[in-house]
């Protein structure tokens, strides 16, 4: 239940990138806090949601997980049409992923909700000895296109709550006055307008 003062918002979240990227297994540690070493490929899109408090606002995640082969990369649209955050997922051991990731990066500034939350995330941080996308060339790509980065480890659970964290602290501050796509505030008081208030004063 919303206490006064709190807003309840939904947020449609998708997760993009590489097939073998880690995207479902971050969503898995996330919302189930496990981890598969062998996890199957996703077929279409999965769906989750998840609920957090962040400092004032609860916030209900609705979760599509991609799937990354090629093959469904035109189902793509449909999941991250109006969506209010994203994570690009990308694996730190396979440059391509990363080339791959750029690549959804460009697809969401083009035909993306303009105020989404987007958020890079180089994924199996625990392969350290098999890096080959160092963290700076990463984060220097987030910068300057309006991502913030975090490396997250699905295996170890690194930084995995910690990004929708820092997406559900950033989706209050995206909200322009009129709820922009992928956002539903509930519960909200009901606003007496100042026409209203002022007419028989």
């Amino acid at each position: 239940m919303a206490t006064i003062g709190h807003n309840n918002l939904n947020a449609k979240l998708v997760l993009l990138g590489d097939m073998g990227a880690g995207k479902s297994s971050l969503v898995l540690r996330f919302v189930k806090g496990q981890f598969l070493e062998f996890q199957e490929s996703t077929i279409g899109a999965a769906f989750f949601s998840q609920t957090l408090a962040v400092n004032d606002a609860t916030v209900k995640f609705e979760i599509w997980d991609t799937a990354g082969q090629e093959r469904y990369h035109s189902l793509a649209p449909m999941y991250y049409r109006g969506a209010a955050a994203a994570i690009i997922v990308y694996d730190i051991t396979t440059p391509d992923s990363f080339t791959r990731a750029k690549k959804w990066v460009q697809e969401l500034q083009k035909q993306g909700n303009p105020n989404m939350v987007m958020a890079l995330a180089g994924n199996k941080a625990d392969l350290e000895d098999k890096r080959q996308v160092t963290a700076d060339e990463a984060r220097v790509y987030a910068e300057e296109n309006g991502l913030f980065f975090m490396e997250t480890s699905a295996k170890t659970a690194a930084n995995v709550n910690d990004i929708f964290y820092e997406i559900a602290k950033r989706l209050p501050r995206a909200q322009p006055a009129q709820n922009p796509a992928g956002m539903v505030l509930v519960d909200r008081p009901a606003e007496v307008s100042r026409g209203a208030a002022s007419c028989c004063s």
